[in-house]
């Protein structure tokens, strides 16, 4: 038998045919391995799971979650849970970088809001989305019917890089779009300017709701591990510059950190929860990071 977890792996999970076998295989691993270390002892039994006790109706009986943890849970059936989570993928021309054996930053993202779709979904949570680049390209409203699910597959399955990076600005339009509070999770490398993206990411806090920003960057844009010579191409303007980069990889490194640091501090200081992840981190980071969030929540 094949082992599951493989499932959470980045570069297995792009040879997956279409985005809703990716979504299932990942949230099948996970669910694999959060039973197994780092995450051990972190619960299955989520607010509509409960164990099954004496006199319980068996046909509500979740004979998947049998299959997988050896207990019996009993389904909790309600027509919506209270949360309404929201998923905001950033389409924009830097989002399709990739270094050598990597997939995409753009492809990491929608991978990951494929899973967490599927993931909330399961929970009988409602699920929507937003993807943009300079502006709004699409614009879905939180459901949580699983036809619904399989159109957000269908958008995500199509996404390609757009224009330019004006995530600050989409990013106060969604704000404004959204009316009832929910938990509000950002996909996006955040190159943009901070100071404005952050100010974005506060318009939802002040709006009362809870908000996880994922910051997605490629392996080779975090160690500028280029090299003796390369040729620089800006993916927005189309500008390009040959360079040594051994040359100012130290003062690159430095300033990558700053900027990561700053957002780190300043999400912190904002109650607003900050994941770094590149393109080669396990799917399942970005999935126990939302179900501790909404443990917290619920």
């Amino acid at each position: 038998m094949e082992e599951p977890t493989k499932f959470l792996k980045p570069e297995i999970v792009a040879q997956l045919a279409t985005m809703e076998l990716r979504a299932r295989l990942v949230v099948e691993g996970f669910m694999t391995g959060l039973h197994r270390s780092p995450y051990h002892g972190f619960s299955v039994e989520f607010t509509e799971h409960r164990q099954y006790m004496p006199g319980d109706d068996i046909k509500h009986i979740d004979w998947k979650a049998l299959g997988k943890t050896g207990r019996y849970y009993v389904k909790q059936f309600e027509e919506e849970t209270n949360l309404k989570s929201y998923l905001l993928v950033d389409a924009s021309r830097s989002m399709v970088f990739s270094s050598q054996h990597h997939i995409s930053k753009l492809k990491y993202a929608t991978y990951t809001a494929a899973a967490l779709a599927h993931l909330m979904t399961e929970q009988w949570d409602a699920v929507g989305m937003a993807i943009y680049d300079e502006a709004i390209r699409t614009y879905m409203p939180p459901r949580s019917a699983r036809l619904y699910l399989k159109q957000i597959f269908s958008e995500l399955e199509v996404v390609e890089g757009g224009n330019g990076t004006n995530t600050a600005g989409s990013l106060n339009t969604i704000a404004e779009r959204i009316k009832r509070r929910g938990l509000v999770i950002v996909l996006s490398d955040l190159l943009d300017d901070p100071g404005r993206v952050m100010k974005a990411m506060k318009h939802f806090r002040h709006r009362g709701h809870e908000v996880i920003v994922m910051q997605i960057l490629d392996p080779l844009e975090r160690s500028f591990a280029f090299g003796a010579d390369a040729l620089f191409r800006d993916l927005e303007t189309k500008e390009e510059i040959m360079t040594q980069p051994w040359h100012i990889q130290i003062a690159y490194r430095t300033a990558f950190g700053d900027l990561l640091k700053k957002y780190e501090r300043e999400c912190r200081e904002a109650n607003i929860d900050y994941v770094l992840l590149d393109t080669q981190t396990p799917f399942d980071r970005a999935l126990v990071e939302y179900l501790t969030k909404r443990k917290r929540i619920h």
